[in-house]
């Protein structure tokens, strides 16, 4: 046997190192208050997006620099998801989670007065990196909740992220245009402070679930995903779901202009409209808790093929709105219950299974924005919602292939 496949076994056949007053603390209060610190922690990664042109016209000698700013804060999310993200399995995450909030104020006051453009990025790039303490509030929030609520209670934890990533743009929109840039930011630190002060009061202690370094923390993940095909299967489906989602929400302005003559504000009211489907998507936690993930994912599945369908034949203005919410509570539905798939891996490896769910849904989510906009330059709103629909379709098969060899196999 490997030294990574006996630290794999060690680790599952071990018991979690788990402090028993944790498990019946979550209550309405704490789960609301998760929620909302993931929403709020979350927006401040898309608030430099509606505002870029208020960026290059304080930076008028650095366009090219300014245009830096909102791929230095992805690529800082991205980093705090894979390299800070697993530390959740290995100190306590209260602790964690208070540190990444403290950083994530300090970057946001570092990026309201930044004197220069290379400051502007540079803390920009740490906004990103300390946002990623959202996804160490998820796997929290699944190891409190007892297995018979795992699924609403991480329902309706992802509705507060989702809810943070299409409302951010819409506020940082409207603050950017009422109140300047700056103030954008300095609105954003304030109520990330808010938030921290929040969690302060009710977040509770968590013991390490493994003695693992860093180091073979990390060369962990390598054999998490070669052992778990639920994992991997889980992480294509939704990646090709979010793909698909990311990339109808990167058209979405082109689509508005084109069609209907509205401009960029109305796409970020279309942020309002969306969160409508996200919001109700916790019920479909409720049913994966009593019928099982599986059905769900699949229910997700069809519900945004079903999206699709109107928006690609009702051309109306309703249309794209019924099938915007049609489209975010499918996403959200499949993904609630691939995570509640995953988090009942292996509960000593919740921040670990994490990370690679979620960097594989954002590298879904980055090719489903590069694949939407070629499509939309070579066919408009038809070819655009074709891969869109291609993608969600390709999803349903994964599924459906999966769960026919898991009966295959539980039949033979």
């Amino acid at each position: 046997m490997s030294q990574k496949s006996a630290d794999s076994e060690a680790e599952r056949q071990s018991p979690p190192l788990e402090n028993p007053a944790t498990a019946h603390r979550l209550d309405t209060a704490l789960l609301m208050a998760m929620a909302v610190a993931c929403g709020v922690f979350v927006a401040n990664v898309y608030f430099n997006q509606p505002i870029l042109e208020l960026l290059q016209r304080a930076f008028p000698q650095s366009v090219g620099l300014v245009n830096l700013v909102p791929t230095a804060t992805q690529l800082g999310f991205a980093c705090g998801l894979f390299f800070l993200v697993p530390l959740g399995d290995r100190v306590d995450r209260r602790k964690l989670i208070l540190g990444q909030a403290a950083l994530l104020i300090v970057a946001l006051v570092c990026v309201a007065t930044a004197p220069n453009v290379w400051a502007l990025v540079a803390a920009s790039a740490v906004v990103g990196l300390s946002a990623s303490v959202a996804q160490q509030i998820v796997p929290f929030a699944a190891e409190l909740a007892t297995p018979g609520r795992r699924g609403q209670v991480v329902g309706t934890v992802m509705s507060g992220v989702l809810c943070g990533m299409l409302l951010g743009r819409a506020f940082g929109g409207f603050a950017g245009d009422h109140w300047g840039w700056r103030a954008t930011f300095w609105l954003g630190a304030i109520t990330t402070a808010l938030a921290w002060l929040m969690l302060l009061a009710r977040l509770p202690h968590s013991e390490p679930k493994t003695d693992h370094g860093y180091f073979r923390l990390m060369k962990s993940l390598i054999v998490l995903w070669r052992e778990e095909p639920l994992l991997r299967r889980a992480t294509c489906i939704q990646a090709a779901l979010f793909g698909s989602f990311i990339g109808l929400w990167t058209i979405l302005a082109l689509r508005l202009h084109q069609a209907f003559g509205l401009g960029a504000d109305v796409a970020g009211l279309m942020g309002v409209v969306g969160a409508a489907g996200i919001l109700i998507a916790p019920l479909a936690g409720r049913v994966a808790d009593r019928r099982g993930p599986h059905a769900v994912i699949g229910l997700g599945c069809l519900i945004m093929l079903l999206s699709y369908a109107v928006l690609g034949f009702w051309g109306s203005l309703v249309g794209l709105v019924a099938g915007i919410v049609l489209l975010d509570f499918g996403e959200q539905a499949a993904l609630i219950s691939n995570q509640h798939v995953i988090y009942a891996l292996r509960p000593e490896a919740r921040s670990r299974l994490n990370t690679l769910f979620m960097s594989g849904m954002f590298v879904g989510g980055a090719a489903g924005s590069w694949g939407a906009g070629v499509s939309w330059r070579l066919g408009g709103w038809p070819a655009a919602s074709l891969f869109g629909g291609a993608l969600v379709l390709l999803a349903f098969i994964l599924h459906f292939s999966g769960r026919l060899a898991a009966r295959r196999k539980a039949g033979a």
